[in-house]
């Protein structure tokens, strides 16, 4: 093969890859907007963290066997959890289920500061200051919600704010159905 042909053949094959790849991506029937996660069907990481209201009171998943929770990741800092909250709030008020506020890389002073201005969703808030459980469950950014069966198994896992069309359409079905 001569010099000039390759100089056609490889931005062809380099061409094609990428074309491969943007084809893959956009198969119909999946969104774009969800990022697929592997912990989905296996075990939610287990965990230890202080209350944000209570630091010497260790919170852990144990106290949720046997039911359907979800875990919010949140912080104050953050904007997008805010047009979220009023979501969370009428979840919690509606009683759906428990939800567990994972206060993500935040100051506890402006995470009860938060809360206390805009309401208090969560049955518990825990404070992971450092992230490290965040990073176990592969949070990458705030705000995340995760659906946690009742054998603490990962069920559903939506990046970015909860929105009531993702609630209706997603969580409330999802919930039901495991919930039986």
């Amino acid at each position: 093969m001569s010099l000039r042909s390759l100089r056609y053949l490889v931005p062809a094959a380099l061409f094609a890859v990428i074309a491969a790849f943007l084809l893959l991506g956009l198969k119909p029937g999946r969104d774009p907007k969800e990022i697929p996660s592997p912990l989905i069907g296996k075990p939610a990481p287990v965990f230890e963290l202080p209350r944000l209201a209570q630091a010497d009171a260790v919170w852990s998943p144990a106290r949720m066997q046997g039911k359907v929770w979800l875990l919010n990741v949140w912080a104050s800092w953050c904007v997008p959890c805010l047009a979220e909250h009023p979501v969370l709030l009428k979840l919690s008020r509606e009683g759906t289920l428990p939800i567990v506020g994972l206060n993500y890389k935040d100051e506890p002073g402006a995470a009860t500061a938060w809360l206390a201005k805009h309401g208090d969703p969560f049955l518990d808030v825990l404070a992971d200051r450092n992230g490290r459980v965040g990073f176990d469950y592969g949070v990458y950014g705030v705000p995340e919600t995760f659906l946690i069966d009742r054998a603490g198994v990962i069920r559903f896992k939506h990046v970015g704010p909860l929105t009531p069309d993702v609630v209706q359409s997603r969580l409330l079905p999802m919930i039901r159905d495991l919930s039986k």
